[in-house]
């Protein structure tokens, strides 16, 4: 089932998600709906929080290479369903990054804040730990864009942006765009 995606300024965007206690039947729909949302709106990540449910839950399908990550955004202005990214899907159940080393400069979008683009400064290395849709415990080291899609989706799962990451008057500008929309 497709979900509504809550879209910035949405305050239920700020809120924290809870642990999963059980990967239960109601966990395996959630995921699988959530996919469905993903694959719908041309994302390559998506965290409950994003559609309402606040449980550390997060499914992506990341793109291998940022060319890849170019097309789709592309893709997503115009509507446009046949994207890259349909290739490795991953579900993140209570994630936590347990290493994280280097650092890199990339342009992020959001589902929550459509047709906004900015640069955002992450690691590029980290280490996570979860559970995947099957309630199995799995370690994964991740490099580039992976690892800079799980550090966005695990933000939202905090009640963070990616737009927090930009200065004072970048947050402002877009404040105004979209009350202006």
């Amino acid at each position: 089932m497709i979900l509504p995606i809550l879209k910035f300024p949405d305050d239920r965007l700020r809120t924290r998600a809870l642990k999963v206690e059980a990967v239960d039947d109601t966990i395996k729909t959630l995921v699988r709906d959530m996919f469905e949302t993903m694959y719908d709106s041309n994302g390559i990540g998506l965290a409950a929080t994003q559609i309402n449910q606040h449980l550390q839950v997060v499914v992506m399908d990341v793109p291998n290479s940022f060319e890849n990550y170019q097309l789709i955004l592309k893709n997503r202005k115009t509507q446009d369903k046949k994207s890259p990214n349909k290739k490795n899907p991953l579900c993140f159940i209570n994630p936590v990054i347990t290493k994280k080393s280097g650092r890199g400069i990339n342009t992020e979008g959001c589902l929550s804040v459509p047709d906004y683009y900015a640069d955002v400064e992450r690691f590029n290395h980290i280490v996570v730990e979860a559970l995947d849709e099957n309630g199995k415990a799995f370690t994964l080291e991740a490099n580039n864009l992976l690892a800079v899609c799980i550090q966005h989706e695990l933000d939202h799962l905090q009640g963070i942006l990616f737009i927090e990451y930009l200065s004072k008057l970048k947050q402002r500008r877009l404040r105004e765009k979209i009350r202006k929309q």
